[in-house]
């Protein structure tokens, strides 16, 4: 029995340390994979600039679903790129968004941003540059080339949602 504890011992710390060492590996994954969205997410303002269709068409998943204020709910690749294309299209467009939070799931093939944005666009009525601002959130899914794409993009006009720290 003697001889047992001491073999217990190591047994119960080297699990502890194989416990210690995944959970560091799992919230280094989170960081890793939070930092590609937010690298994902500056390049997505660059295509805006850009004005480059294909490129932002290409940041949703086949099954993605894009829900902009007064435009229908795009769920094909067709209508995402009709929405998309409406607004880089407008003379006055000028966008620019930033994420507050980005949350990872503890299975790494999921994570949400939500951030804010300042918008300008052409208003119907008076033909001149209108500006507004809100919140969007995505939610970004995990595809087969360990890339993420968009598959839920909503935007909410309106006061900005105050940053929070990620939980």
């Amino acid at each position: 029995m003697n001889k047992l504890i001491p073999v217990m011992i190591a047994t119960t710390a080297a699990f502890g340390i194989t416990g210690c060492t995944k959970g560091a590996e799992a919230a280094a994954d989170a960081t890793k994979i939070a930092d590609t969205i937010k690298a994902q997410e500056a390049g997505w303002m660059k295509a805006y600039g850009d004005k480059d269709i294909n490129v932002l068409a290409a940041e949703y998943a086949d099954d993605a679903v894009l829900a902009s204020p007064g435009d229908p709910v795009a769920t094909t690749d067709v209508d995402r790129r009709k929405a998309i294309q409406g607004l880089i299209s407008d003379p006055n467009f000028k966008l620019s968004f930033a994420s507050d939070n980005v949350r990872v799931a503890s299975a790494g093939d999921m994570a949400s941003s939500r951030g804010h944005y300042t918008i300008t666009t052409t208003d119907k009525a008076t033909g001149k540059p209108v500006t507004g601002s809100g919140t969007y959130v995505t939610v970004y899914k995990k595809q087969a080339d360990g890339g993420f794409k968009a598959v839920e993009d909503v935007i909410i006009p309106g006061p900005a949602a105050a940053a929070t720290a990620a939980k």
